[in-house]
């Protein structure tokens, strides 16, 4: 139980900068931000793969369906954290930029012996940039940060080789985009959007597993999340930056029926082998219907706001994902016994900006690292993404990301026998 109130306290003290991801991209300043796909560290390193993946020994947060994969015995604790640099090029211009942060927050234990429950914090969406370019008569600077952070709590249960499981997450968060005018003749002018997130979310997920022989299996996976009208509120000010002054309220609007999340549906297919040694290999495909989300901007700002949202529309969200890990001997020395991963993917982005469609593909590697006592383990892994719109280029961005998790996993429930 002293293990159980520490890893607790950890997370209540950190919960509240848990998502605190420094997205340093000119694209996140449109929507709702940078999407993420709900993947730990060791997910990532496979290109972000989940919807059939049941370990046991891992949380899997992209499909519920997996919690009830858990050893009656067993409770999981995964945190994990990323550092990302930045290339960016627009013509000629050339720039370079790091982030990074504390990622999510992840717990697992078993209800009873059929039944697994999670809990934990992820990021939704992550917004940060900041820009400026010349206007007439003067200049103007951009800049944004926030985006909308996930508490959820999951639960699942199996019979035979079927599971299904749902999460109920706590949608929360600020989205703020800045425009500061400066007009070479007067002072300067801020003119600020906000959209305050508080909502709920559910995304229900199922998985089969079907045994080909004693030592390899196939899973399949699917998850289902509903379209719904992401509620909160949204307004705009206007101020002129001086001590005296006082910022007003132009514009404001209640998010619900005016904003929405999209319909989205997830698929995998999962092939492991175990004896001597282990290997598994996994297949991802996931849709979201952006294209029939409404999303209902402040324009009220007049045209320095206008400049922020104009020409951006919304489209269907379709990202391709395979990834595998090998671990050469279960029983060997040190390095037989550690985990060794591969991946990649592809995605048309949710974003559309003055017709051009944003797409990302990425490769990333990782390595798994037992910890003495054999169980908890370190996930170190590398991602390079490129990001870019088709078929005006825009900005080319190429990401290199350096992931690390730590997956502790302790026998907490088992009680010793005094003879």
């Amino acid at each position: 139980m002293n293990k159980i109130k520490l890893l607790l306290l950890i997370f209540v003290a950190t919960a509240a900068g848990a998502m605190a991801q420094n997205v340093t991209t000119p694209y996140s300043m449109y929507g709702y931000g940078i999407l993420s796909d709900r993947a730990s560290s060791m997910q990532r390193q496979m290109g972000s793969v989940g919807y059939a993946m049941n370990s046991g020994r891992q949380i899997n947060v992209m499909n519920p369906a997996s919690y009830a994969s858990i050893d009656s015995l067993t409770f999981l604790f995964d945190i994990g954290a990323d550092m990302a640099f930045l290339w960016q090029k627009e013509g000629d211009v050339k720039e370079k930029s790091v982030g990074g942060g504390l990622d999510y927050i992840t717990m697992q234990f078993p209800i009873c012996k059929f039944m697994g429950g999670s809990i934990g914090m992820l990021p939704y969406s992550s917004v940060g940039y900041a820009f400026g370019s010349d206007i007439a008569h003067g200049a103007m600077q951009n800049q944004g940060s926030g985006g909308i952070n996930q508490a959820y709590l999951g639960v699942a249960g199996k019979v035979g080789g079927f599971s299904l499981g749902v999460n109920v997450a706590y949608s929360f968060g600020n989205i703020i985009n800045d425009v500061f005018s400066s007009p070479v003749t007067s002072g300067q002018t801020l003119f600020e959007h906000v959209m305050k997130i508080r909502d709920w979310d559910i995304s229900i997920g199922a998985q089969y597993t079907a045994r080909v022989s004693r030592n390899d299996r196939i899973t399949a996976g699917l998850t289902f999340t509903p379209k719904k009208s992401l509620h909160g509120d949204t307004w705009a000010t206007v101020q002129e930056t001086t001590q005296s002054s006082v910022a007003d309220t132009v514009a404001f609007m209640k998010m619900g029926g005016n904003y929405y999340t999209p319909m989205t549906i997830g698929g995998g297919i999962s092939y492991k082998h175990e004896r001597t040694s282990r290997w598994m290999i996994e297949a991802d495909v996931t849709f979201q219907e952006w294209s029939k989300v409404k999303y209902s901007p402040l324009y009220s700002l007049a045209e320095p706001d206008k400049m922020v949202f104009e020409g951006m529309n919304f489209s269907n969200r379709t990202r391709y994902a395979i990834g595998g890990e090998y671990v050469p001997k279960i029983r060997g020395n040190y390095f037989e016994r550690m985990v060794y991963r591969l991946g990649a993917y592809y995605s048309n982005d949710y974003l559309k900006i003055r017709g051009n469609q944003v797409r990302e593909y990425g490769v990333t590697a990782g390595f798994g690292f037992n910890t003495p006592e054999g169980k908890t383990m370190i996930n170190l892994g590398v991602e390079w993404k490129h990001r870019a719109a088709h078929p005006a280029t825009l900005i080319s961005e190429n990401y290199l990301n350096i992931t690390l998790g730590v997956n502790f996993n302790e026998l907490w429930f088992w009680q010793r026998r005094i003879k």
